[in-house]
């Protein structure tokens, strides 16, 4: 069984894009979307899609919202893939699962290429950030995801890597995200992308 989480916070306009592809690929047998909290239509709009919903009461970070889909998540392949993608398709979906299915990778990293030079290039730089991952459960950390926040997806890629992981690149090709200071405006999306930072940071120094 394959089940993807997609955490969301206030992703209302975006989230119903990824959706669409995700059930056009036809991979996942239960898809989980974990509304963090929103203040907006994110859970209404994901609840039209009839994939699963949780909805925390209030915004408590990517890394909550993750554990809280993995406590509901009965598969024993896992993924995972941000709420904002733009030019998500089907393709990349099955060419993230393909390799862990077929017992070619212990996990897989979607990379976007081809999408816009400032995203694409974030990714040629920093891999390990990506939030777009297809892992087997066994090779999640022991550790408690809720703590990590955005740190999230450095805390799964060391622990792969450490441990001796196949760890697979996938080229998402025409794939991008729209960036905070889109979302918030330039001073919040500012703020929000140091917080960010710093919680990446006080990962990869443990």
């Amino acid at each position: 069984m394959l089940s993807l989480i997609i955490p969301a916070y206030n992703e209302e306009e975006r989230i119903g894009q990824v959706l669409d592809a995700v059930i056009a690929a036809r991979v996942f047998d239960q898809v989980i979307v974990v509304d963090d909290g929103s203040t907006d239509r994110t859970a209404e709009v994901a609840t039209a899609h009839r994939v699963e919903v949780v909805r925390l009461p209030t915004n408590r970070g990517k890394g909550a919202a993750v554990a809280a889909g993995l406590s509901r998540a009965q598969g024993e392949v896992i993924g995972f893939l941000d709420a904002d993608l733009v030019g998500l398709r089907p393709e990349h979906i099955r060419a993230l699962v393909l390799p862990v299915i077929e017992g070619q990778a212990d996990m897989t990293i979607g990379l976007f290429g081809g999408g816009r030079l400032s995203t694409d290039l974030a990714q040629k730089l920093t891999p390990i950030l990506t939030g777009q991952r297809v892992v087997h459960r066994r090779w999640l950390p022991p550790a408690d995801f809720s703590t990590a926040r955005y740190g999230i997806e450095v805390l799964l890629h060391k622990h792969v890597k450490d441990s001796g992981g196949r760890i697979v690149e996938v080229s998402l090709d025409e794939v991008t995200h729209h960036m905070k200071e889109e979302k918030l405006g330039w001073r919040k999306g500012v703020a929000a992308r140091l917080r960010m930072y710093w919680d990446i940071l006080k990962v990869m120094a443990k």
